[in-house]
């Protein structure tokens, strides 16, 4: 099927505007810009959202008819540049290092990095606990569980191998338990394990509401059932038992996360409707509904896809800035980093174009989601 002019155009934009970004910043990487004049705020080292900025570089690269080597020289630039962040102690080592490397198909370089990067994070996983703790390379306590320590983590332990593949299913798992209450409430996205008591307990912030969390789970729970990042082919249901507890984790996700009833771009926090939306929220849904409807048999993938593309629709005409006017054009706008803290919370954020850019090139049939 053809995909709509809109969703072209869009792409477009938001590729463009890549390439200009990556002309202003050179080696640093983009976080956030502001929304009045598209200046970026950039980091050396990439911080947790480096892999994106990797990852957006090949569309880039493998969007356009003929392909220009100096954008393939750009976005394999950017994935080596990742390669500290192998033995940093973080569970965001899946949304740095799955990211930035899973769209480099081809890419000798890439493909090192993320073996590599899949063996040492396979090292860090816990058996005791049954998952790879979050760890102390951003701050904070080390043994930890985080909705966003899953996404990205699950298909980069699972391209270890078998023994990769078991740890990733133990890990979602985990954090499955953890996160939902199973009473119809909306995910507990936070956990630190209390050795006193020899037991998790869960933190106050980011609390129950968290949008973008909710978005995070949802993704890994689509990447658990359709095991993106294992060796072999084929979907997960077909090799692993006890994938229907993985079913009915996306359904309550679904259910609790509105996902499918909700407004289509979210509140950054469900507790507080009427403060920031969360576009990057949004375009991770997109995603992570998208794949959800890839999964074989599921009862929601009519609903999933339709959804999907309301959302794409809605980020494209209502939160992208087109050429022409007082800041750039390809800026997703909207997007909130924290809440809480109130850090650039109207804001473009690199990982909501990222995915955003995913979700549009999957609706144009550029991008296979079983694979990514």
């Amino acid at each position: 099927m053809t995909a709509p002019d809109w969703a072209e155009s869009a792409l477009a934009l938001l590729l463009h505007r890549a390439g200009r970004t990556a002309e202003q910043i050179g080696s640093r990487f983009p976080l956030y810009a502001e929304p009045g004049d598209g200046r970026w705020t950039t980091t050396g080292r990439g911080s947790w959202t480096g892999g994106f900025w990797a990852g957006l570089l090949w569309l880039r690269a493998r969007h356009r008819a003929g392909i220009a080597p100096s954008d393939v020289l750009a976005a394999s630039a950017c994935t080596a540049r990742l390669a500290p962040w192998v033995t940093a102690d973080t569970a965001t080592r899946g949304l740095i290092l799955w990211y930035g490397t899973a769209l480099a198909f081809a890419d000798k370089g890439a493909d090192a990095l993320r073996a590599r990067a899949a063996r040492t994070v396979l090292d860090a996983w816990e058996p005791r606990h049954g998952l790879v703790p979050w760890g102390a390379a951003l701050g904070g306590e080390r043994l930890r569980a985080r909705a966003d320590g899953v996404p990205g983590l699950v298909p980069l332990l699972a391209a270890a191998g078998p023994a990769g593949a078991r740890a990733a299913d133990a890990h979602l798992r985990r954090h499955l338990d953890l996160c939902l209450p199973g009473d119809g409430r909306r995910p507990q996205p936070s956990w630190r394990y209390d050795e006193t008591a020899a037991a998790w307990t869960a933190e106050p912030e980011p609390g129950p509401g968290w949008t973008r969390g909710e978005a995070w789970l949802l993704l890994a729970v689509a990447d658990g059932l359709l095991g993106v990042g294992a060796e072999e082919p084929g979907p997960a249901p077909d090799r692993r038992p006890g994938t229907a507890t993985l079913a009915d984790a996306a359904e309550q996700l679904l259910c609790t996360g509105e996902f499918l009833t909700g407004p289509l771009v979210p509140p950054a926090d469900a507790r507080h409707r009427a403060g920031p939306l969360d576009t990057s929220a949004a375009a991770i849904a997109a995603v992570a509904l998208r794949k959800l409807a890839l999964v074989p048999g599921a009862p929601w993938a009519t609903a999933c896809t339709a959804r999907s593309d309301a959302i794409l629709h809605r980020l494209s005409h209502a939160h992208l800035t087109r050429s022409g006017g007082t800041r750039p054009g390809g800026m997703l706008l909207d997007g909130c980093y924290d809440s809480a803290e109130r850090t650039a919370v109207w804001h473009e954020l690199v990982w909501g174009d990222f995915f955003l850019a995913l979700g549009l090139a999957a609706l144009r049939g550029d991008v296979d989601l079983t694979r990514v």
